[in-house]
């Protein structure tokens, strides 16, 4: 091989290098972007997931509170028609019509 064509090999590789690592550098950085993207997207879930662990442990809170409520209106609802039964035999008793 004469010199001009070595001198010409050696330029194309130098220059296929360069452009090698001109890919390399770009897709390593489109990479790392991707996985900085990818770790603030995980943050972002993680945060959400505990707020709603959050809001559900507050719902479920207020449920067995609702749940109580309702149950002393049921008690409450007992206690009262038991009271309009008795009053109705009263007034059965007196002869009068509880209708």
């Amino acid at each position: 091989m004469d010199p001009t064509t070595v001198t010409l090999v050696g330029a194309l590789l130098a220059l296929i290098g360069v452009l090698a690592t001109a890919v390399v550098a770009y897709v390593g950085k489109r990479g790392e972007l991707s996985l900085n993207s990818l770790s603030t997207l995980t943050d972002e879930l993680q945060e959400e997931r505990s707020s709603l662990k959050e809001e559900r442990t507050l719902l479920k809170e207020e449920n067995v509170e609702l749940r109580g409520a309702l149950a002393a209106a049921t008690v409450g609802r007992a206690v009262d028609q038991a009271e309009i039964a008795r009053l109705r035999l009263i007034i059965m008793q007196l002869g009068g019509d509880p209708g």
